[in-house]
């Protein structure tokens, strides 16, 4: 499976962005799926994942409340709804995929193998 992210934006604190993750070359409903962040000079953190049927989420606590990881596998697509954006929000986001099941995988990046290029995210105060 290949994936593609995009709705990445330059927005002002408060505000709010849908990133979206495009999957072509399989279906994605074999897959866990996450989202993940890299700001400058930082590693790459986990932000949300989900089950492959969509049943179970988890969120960072940086995040908890205020964005929201879905998925559409009839339209093998993964999103992030991010309200009530800050500074410290600003990164590159990725979507990212693995065949392992949810309770087996973690908010830790080498928990996916399967990464999109990413689309950036900026956050102004």
């Amino acid at each position: 499976v290949q994936l593609q992210e995009s709705g990445g934006d330059s927005v002002q604190a408060g505000g709010s962005l849908t990133l979206s993750c495009a999957a072509s070359g399989n279906t994605l409903s074999s897959y866990s799926m996450g989202w993940f962040r890299q700001a400058p000079g930082t590693e790459r953190e986990g932000v949300a994942l989900i089950s492959s049927g969509g049943g179970t989420k988890r969120h960072a606590d940086s995040v908890k409340g205020r964005f929201t990881i879905s998925r559409d596998n009839a339209k093998n697509m993964l999103y992030l709804l991010m309200d009530t954006l800050k500074p410290e929000d600003t990164a590159i986001y990725y979507c990212a995929a693995t065949r392992n099941s949810w309770y087996s995988v973690s908010l830790h990046p080498h928990d996916f193998n399967i990464w999109g290029q990413g689309t950036q995210v900026t956050v102004s105060s």
